[in-house]
């Protein structure tokens, strides 16, 4: 008996250690796909007030929206800045160029990184 018991202590700790990791593992992949989502959203978000910026009368207070909004998408971006999206970019570089600068191709590769990863519908 001691000995079964001696020979199960290791299997025993082994397989709580891996069952520690597989939740840990799980956590944080719900972490990423929340941050993702979220950065998506924000995006999306972002899109709109812009393009109600330029489709409205130039007010002062749609400009300020969209630029408000686009702050609010570099800071969900942050957790996942240096996710790549192709031509060598981050998803920090390419958020930048498109919104600051109004690069269709980075803002195309944004809107690709989000149908990529199952958020497609949150932007336009």
């Amino acid at each position: 008996m001691v000995r079964v018991f001696k020979a199960m202590v290791p299997i025993l700790a082994l397989a709580a250690v891996a069952a520690g990791c597989s939740s840990s593992e799980g956590r944080d992949e719900q972490r990423l796909a929340a941050h993702r989502e979220n950065y998506c959203a924000q995006l999306g978000a972002w899109q709109k007030a812009r393009d109600a910026a330029r489709t409205e009368t130039p007010e002062a207070a749609e400009y300020d929206k969209a630029g408000a909004v686009a702050q609010d998408a570099f800071l969900a971006m942050r957790p996942l800045r240096d996710e790549p999206v192709g031509a060598g970019r981050t998803l920090s570089e390419a958020t930048a160029a498109a919104m600051k600068n109004g690069d269709s191709d980075a803002e195309g590769r944004v809107v690709q990184y989000c149908a990529d990863v199952g958020f497609e519908t949150l932007t336009r």
